[in-house]
């Protein structure tokens, strides 16, 4: 007869389990949630364990990057024109942070090394470079599209409205009047999607170098 091998009674360790793990203590407690302690604790191991899959934090930490910037898509700024192209991959990006708000704060504390990241960012330089941009503007270009992403994906993280003149109409008629048309709106999302729409227009008209 031959042995049954006994499963072990908890998932075996690995580096894609502690990045999965420490996501989702990140999108449930923000940048907290990414302490090695932490991450341990719920995987039942000591904290030196996950020493012998990660070198350290900061490694962990782009691997939680590179787990969430998986799901950006990059092909249309290898496929389309520049303009379609930078419509495209941007609501790709947004997307795929929308899931994980809380880890932009987290991200924004080391510097971005991730492969899958930086081979995203590799097909934007090319497009760019192909649009007319020299590489010296291609860092603050990129800059510009990420800051205005990830300001939208926070934006969709808050209340549905920001916004509120009630009792002081009278002070503030036209700003009034604005935030009146919001009852016509998805009340999900009355700004924000239109909000990153409209700011992406006007990134993208002004996409190509003066």
């Amino acid at each position: 007869m031959e042995a049954v091998i006994a499963r072990p009674s908890k998932p075996l360790l690995s580096r894609e389990l502690i990045a999965t793990t420490a996501l989702a203590l990140v999108d449930r407690h923000g940048p907290e949630g990414a302490s090695v302690r932490r991450v341990a604790a719920r995987l039942g191991v000591n904290p030196a364990s996950l020493y012998n899959h990660v070198p350290n934090r900061a490694a962990m930490v782009e691997d939680v990057r590179a787990l969430v910037s998986a799901a950006i898509d990059s092909r249309p700024l290898r496929e389309l024109p520049w303009e379609e192209a930078l419509r495209e991959w941007a609501r790709s990006y947004r997307r795929a942070f929308a899931h994980h708000a809380r880890a932009i704060p987290l991200l924004m504390t080391e510097r971005a090394s991730a492969p899958v990241l930086l081979a995203g960012y590799e097909d934007f330089a090319i497009a760019a470079e192909a649009a007319g941009w020299t590489p010296r503007d291609v860092l603050p270009l990129l800059t510009a599209f990420e800051s205005f992403i990830l300001g939208s994906v926070l934006d969709m993280s808050g209340p549905t409205v920001v916004f509120d003149p009630t009792g002081q109409e009278e002070d503030f008629p036209r700003f009034t009047a604005a935030f009146d048309t919001l009852v016509d709106e998805d009340p999900l999302d009355p700004v924000a999607t239109r909000a990153f729409e409209l700011g992406l227009d006007m990134l993208v008209a002004s996409s190509r170098p003066r």
